[in-house]
């Protein structure tokens, strides 16, 4: 397999951990593509993934896979032992659930703040930009905050009782945070410990 990714950025980060998850680190070829220069935009990554962002998994056979959650979902069930997409329906669902309101609540309300109301990636990059939605999705974010606090006062962990693909996601976005410069308010002290906790797995310290 490999990975088309850029180290360091948010999205590839999710597929990072993921992947040290799942102890499948050394199955995988990564391949570097320049983002901030631009590579991703070229006819040759574009024909494996028409939307032009990483990661992209490309399996032995030409399949391309793209977004984290698709990635995350084949990994997780190359065994017979999925620890993070759940098993049986209930679990599946909620975690799935749990997962896609991190991505929309915290994680992508920082991505569009960050293109459109910051310099990004810079000008040859960020070639629209629309402030005033940029800062709506700030005020988005910082509500995604504040639900994930109300969540982790009742349970340990995003989606329940155990570590998930949901925990990958909001863990990214508060990474993604930092770098937009997006502060988690103080008294989210349930938000703060769980990402104290989450950021003690080896997957995460590795990545």
């Amino acid at each position: 397999m490999k990975i088309y990714d850029y180290k360091g950025f948010p999205n590839p980060l999710r597929v990072r951990i993921a992947l040290a998850e799942k102890n499948l680190i050394d199955k995988v070829e990564f391949v570097t593509v320049n983002v901030p220069e631009g590579e991703h935009r070229r006819p040759a990554f574009v024909a494996k993934n028409p939307w032009a962002t990483v990661p992209v998994l490309e399996l032995e056979d030409g399949t391309t896979i793209s977004e984290c959650a698709a990635i995350t979902e084949y990994l997780d069930n190359l065994d017979d032992w999925p620890t993070l997409t759940g098993k049986g329906a209930k679990e599946r669902a909620v975690i799935h659930m749990m997962q896609r309101r991190a991505e929309a609540g915290l994680f992508d309300a920082v991505a569009t703040y960050f293109h459109q109301a910051t310099p990004g990636l810079g000008p040859h990059i960020e070639t629209y930009q629309n402030r005033e939605w940029g800062e709506k999705n700030r005020e988005r974010a910082i509500a995604g905050m504040h639900y994930l606090d109300s969540v982790l006062a009742k349970q340990p962990f995003i989606a329940g009782q155990r570590f998930s693909i949901a925990d990958i996601t909001a863990f990214a976005g508060l990474v993604f945070a930092d770098v937009a410069k997006i502060e988690v308010p103080r008294q989210l002290s349930y938000l703060h410990a769980w990402r104290g906790s989450v950021g003690e797995r080896p997957s995460i310290v590795n990545a």
